[in-house]
């Protein structure tokens, strides 16, 4: 049976998807992409630290699910991120890298609408 999360948390969790979209949104109105915006930005990087230092807060309600989902959305980003630059390095991966970089975006901007309209349902995320 899952307990019934504080209004505290559920309030910090909105705070949080606030903060990554705030990052990734960022990065669709000016020059930078999605997903540089997403991991480079100060809100989404304070995001991150609050997700793993109130995780514990979440266990056993609904929110751990979203609090997971947030924390994966930020390291897979990371990871696909890294491969681009790497990608980057050859001159035969730029067209690609820029592919995976416009695709990431739009996957992190597609998670973070997904979870924030969840959490408005009290509902949890889909998580392994």
């Amino acid at each position: 049976m899952q307990q019934t999360p504080s209004t505290n948390m559920i309030n910090l969790t909105y705070l949080i998807y606030g903060l990554h979209l705030f990052s990734a949104i960022s990065g669709v109105l000016t020059s930078a992409f999605v997903v540089t915006a997403f991991l480079s930005g100060w809100p989404s990087i304070l995001a991150v630290i609050l997700n793993y230092i109130q995780r514990d807060e979440t266990r056993g309600t609904y929110l751990e699910s979203h609090f997971l989902w947030q924390i994966r959305t930020f390291w897979y980003a990371l990871l696909w991120l890294i491969v681009g630059g790497v990608l980057v390095v050859t001159i035969i991966g730029i067209p690609l890298a820029l592919i995976i970089v416009v695709v990431v975006g739009l996957w992190v901007l597609y998670r973070m609408l997904r979870g924030l309209a969840r959490l408005m349902d009290g509902e949890p995320m889909p998580v392994p």
